[in-house]
C-alpha cells in the first residue's frame, strides 16, 4: 500500500518539476524572441538611415558634423551586443536623429522633397514599431522576472540556474519632457 502511495508522490513531484521548468523555458524564449523583434526593427531603421543621410546631404552640405553623428551612432548600433548596450545606441541615434529632424526644418526644399518626406515617415513608422517591440520584450521579462522571484517556481528556477533577464530602459535625459520652441 505505501508503495502505490510513494510512487505516486514521486510522480507528481517530477510533473510538478517537469511543468515549472518547461514553464520558464518557454518565458525566456519569449524574451529571446521579443528582443529579436527589437533586432528586427533596429535593423530596419538603420537600413533607412543612409537613404536619409544621403538625401539631406544633397540639401544641407554645410550639416557636415550632424550628419557624420547620425551615422557615427547608426554604427554604435549595429555592433550593440548586450541588451543594455542596444538601448544605449539606439537612445543615442533617437537623439541624433531628432536633431536631424529639426534641422530640415531650415530647408524647405527637403522638407518638400518626396523623397525626404517618405523616408521619413518610414523612419517614423519604425519607431512606432520599435516603441512596441520594448515594451513587448519589457512585458516578457516582467512575466519571467515574476515566475523567477515567486514560491514555489522560484525553488526550480534556482536549481536550474535560472538569472533575472534585463528591462530594455530609456536613458535619465529621454525621460525628461522635451522642450518645444517655435
Amino acid at each position: 500500500m505505501t508503495f502505490p502511495i510513494l510512487a505516486i508522490t514521486i510522480a507528481i513531484i517530477l510533473m510538478f518539476f517537469l511543468i515549472v521548468y518547461n514553464g520558464l523555458v518557454r518565458a525566456k524564449n519569449r524574451i529571446a524572441e521579443a528582443l529579436s523583434q527589437i533586432d528586427v526593427q533596429l535593423k530596419r531603421r538603420t537600413d533607412l538611415i543612409p537613404n536619409l543621410v544621403e538625401t539631406v546631404k544633397g540639401y544641407a552640405k554645410h550639416e557636415k558634423g550632424l550628419l557624420e553623428n547620425v551615422t557615427k551612432a547608426r554604427a554604435s548600433l549595429l555592433t550593440a551586443n548586450t541588451t543594455h548596450d542596444k538601448a544605449e545606441a539606439n537612445n543615442m541615434l533617437s537623439e541624433t536623429l531628432k536633431s536631424l529632424f529639426a534641422v530640415s526644418e531650415n530647408y524647405p526644399d527637403l522638407k518638400a522633397s518626396s523623397n525626404f518626406l517618405e523616408l521619413q515617415e518610414e523612419l517614423s513608422d519604425t519607431e512606432n514599431k520599435i516603441a512596441y517591440s520594448r515594451q513587448f520584450y519589457n512585458s516578457n521579462v516582467l512575466d519571467y522576472n515574476n515566475r523567477l522571484q515567486v514560491f514555489p517556481s522560484n525553488i526550480v528556477a534556482g536549481m536550474f540556474g535560472f538569472k533575472v533577464a534585463d528591462f530594455f530602459e530609456a536613458e535619465e535625459k529621454e525621460k525628461q519632457p522635451t522642450e518645444v520652441k517655435f
